[in-house]
């Protein structure tokens, strides 16, 4: 058997001090942990941000879509079709006269 230098125990009237060290110690590493929780919580997105930022990108993405099926419309559609040539003819018309004015 292994002989210890210590033989007494502690006495009873140092244990109270010692159980409020230890109480003082938990109280501060507690208030410690929930302030770096806070500061945790501060720093990351909340829901209500994220989900505005969800919704704005999803109503980006749903007039993108809106406005790629139009212009594909357009471009099937038989009246803007005759629209654009007669635009196009009156267009080439006016540049031809312009040009002849300037040869006179």
């Amino acid at each position: 058997m292994l002989k210890t230098t210590r033989r007494h125990k502690a006495s009873r009237n140092h244990t109270p001090l010692l159980v409020s060290v230890a109480e003082s110690i938990g109280s501060t590493l507690g208030s410690i942990a929930a302030k770096a929780d806070a500061a945790q919580k501060a720093m990351s997105r909340s829901d209500v941000v994220g989900k505005f930022e969800r919704e704005g990108k999803k109503l980006v993405r749903t007039g993108k879509r809106a406005g790629q099926k139009a212009a594909r419309n357009l471009a099937k559609n038989k009246t803007v079709r005759k629209a654009r040539r007669t635009l196009r003819r009156a267009t080439a018309k006016r540049a031809s006269n312009r040009r002849a004015k300037a040869r006179k």
